[in-house]
């Protein structure tokens, strides 16, 4: 099959798990069919990544605060991307549209050229602020229920998210399928970067965060978890791996909490730095308040290092409490602290956790796998198209709600995407 693939972000440009989610899935697909993926970039340019045609684009026209007005100049200069590739190249079989950013590139290509469009939807607006409070997070919301009304099928990373789709877009459960997020386990185990270099003193006990700083990470909870963990291991030593718009006030909650000695604010960091902070950590914290899949927990899983995570959203899908990993109420400090305490202070518990999460990974988590099982969607999706192809329609979801304000705009991608197409 030559798939299409929108994204907005794709690795060196990473901000969020999206990034790797797509790079690595497109990668295991590529062994078998031909990829094609549309991402941002600093200027438009062509490169291969393992079997992987990415096509990099810049937001064309002036930049602008404003981010839904960057990401309409985001979709104008993916469509015109998508409308050369199949000019040059040829008809594409199915576009697959990760996330709002791209939704409308994908509905464009989709109604320009007459093929089927699938979706994953890796979170929500409304999850990941616990409701929809200005009118930008209404409009994004707007946007996702858009792409999930479009889609033939609509890809989950998890049950809970496949849960949350049905409930605040009102998508129907036969629609979604839940195909999870992977790890390549290798990787975690390239670099030697002496600990020395990163603040990892002899005797410390490390403890690590990987992921965005944004609020409902739980950072701030396990700040506030640090000094019951620092009365029972004095060695204890957090680092903190990542950026984002909450790390100024968690470096305030540092100062303010007198952390200092025992927190260690690294920020982005390479891929080699990662994994020497992985290999040396005896604990890796997923506090999460909303957590659609966790894929750091997959992450710090095939590390090796022993995980202790929030009973929220995808996380209680990974992680078994007491076999491969522990779970904790999200938002309770006191708890946490509690499960860090025992992680450090059991070897035999470490060495349990991290065997069972090891096997996980190898048997459930496998990136090739989950391209085929993406695959399967795909030829289940144009084998439905064939059939519907004499009917003239390209609307096969039975019963799906929503905002009435976008259905209106049904062709306003496929009338650019035709224009961008004829020049």
């Amino acid at each position: 099959m030559r798939v299409l693939m929108f994204s907005w972000e794709y690795p060196p440009r990473v901000v969020g798990g999206l990034s790797r989610h797509v790079q690595e899935l497109g990668r295991a697909m590529a062994a078998e069919h031909e990829v094609h993926v549309i991402a941002l970039g600093d200027r438009e340019s062509d490169e291969s990544d393992r079997g992987v045609h990415v096509h990099r684009v810049d937001v064309p026209g002036p930049r602008c605060e404003d981010f839904l007005q960057w990401s309409s100049q985001l979709t104008v200069g993916m469509l015109s991307a998508g409308a050369r590739l199949a000019y040059e190249t040829g008809p594409f079989d199915v576009v697959h549209a990760h996330d709002w950013t791209s939704a409308f590139a994908g509905v464009g290509m989709k109604h320009a050229y007459r093929i089927p469009l699938i979706a994953t939807i890796h979170a929500t607006e409304f999850g990941r602020n616990s409701g929809l409070h200005t009118p930008m997070q209404r409009r994004i919301s707007d946007i996702e229920w858009y792409l999930g009304y479009e889609a033939w099928r609509v890809i989950v990373c998890s049950r809970h998210m496949r849960t949350e789709l049905m409930n605040v877009f009102g998508i129907p459960g036969d629609k979604i399928e839940v195909i999870p997020n992977g790890v390549v386990p290798g990787q975690f185990a390239e670099g030697d970067v002496p600990g020395s270099s990163l603040g990892i003193d002899p005797g410390d006990e490390v403890i690590a965060f990987v992921g965005r700083l944004v609020y409902e990470k739980g950072v701030q909870v396990l700040l506030e978890a640090m000094p019951q963990v620092l009365a029972a291991r004095p060695n204890a030593k957090l680092f903190v791996i990542g950026t984002g718009p909450y790390g100024d006030e968690l470096r305030r909650l540092v100062d303010q909490r007198r952390l200092g000695h025992a927190v260690r604010m690294l920020g982005f960091v390479s891929d080699q730095q990662r994994n020497a902070v992985y290999r040396r950590a005896r604990a890796a914290v997923v506090p999460s308040l909303y957590e659609p899949f966790g894929i750091t927990a997959l992450e710090a899983m095939a590390a090796g290092a022993p995980v202790v995570a929030s009973a929220v959203g995808g996380l209680q899908e990974i992680i078994t409490h007491g076999r491969n990993g522990l779970l904790v109420p999200a938002g309770d400090p006191v708890q946490l602290g509690a499960a860090l305490v025992s992680v450090l202070a059991d070897e035999a518990l470490r060495c349990n956790l991290t065997q069972a999460a090891a096997y996980d990974i190898r048997t459930t988590y496998d990136w090739r796998a989950i391209a085929r099982r993406t695959a399967a969607v795909y030829a289940q999706v144009l084998r439905f198209h064939m059939e519907m192809q004499g009917d003239g329609g390209l609307h096969p979801q039975s019963g799906a709600a929503g905002g009435a304000t976008l259905r209106e705009q049904d062709g306003t991608g496929a009338r650019l995407a035709r224009e961008v197409a004829s020049g």
